[in-house]
């Protein structure tokens, strides 16, 4: 346990930014998460629109740091490359 205020403070800090970090990382998963349900229920309407919610999340993630940006632009592509194909 920190002994210092400013530790304390630190480790309470990080906790809350911990805490808002996996809610954004986990609205990032739902929302990819419901484009792939919508690309493989063949509704091409509602996955695009869903796509372009995700793709800016995961933009969104990936710019403050709580994902690599390598990572979103893998999901991108590979959600692009899905709802493509459902489209067909």
């Amino acid at each position: 346990m920190a002994n210092k205020k400013s530790a304390k403070k630190r480790a309470i800090k990080s906790e809350l930014k911990r805490e808002q970090n996996r809610a954004a990382r986990s609205k990032m998963r739902t929302a990819v998460r419901k484009v792939r349900q919508a690309a493989t229920s063949g509704d091409g309407a509602s996955a695009e629109s869903l796509l372009r919610q995700a793709i800016s999340l995961v933009d969104r993630t990936a710019k403050k740091g709580i994902v690599h940006p390598n990572l979103a632009a893998r999901t991108k592509s590979r959600l692009v490359a899905a709802v493509r194909k459902a489209g067909k």
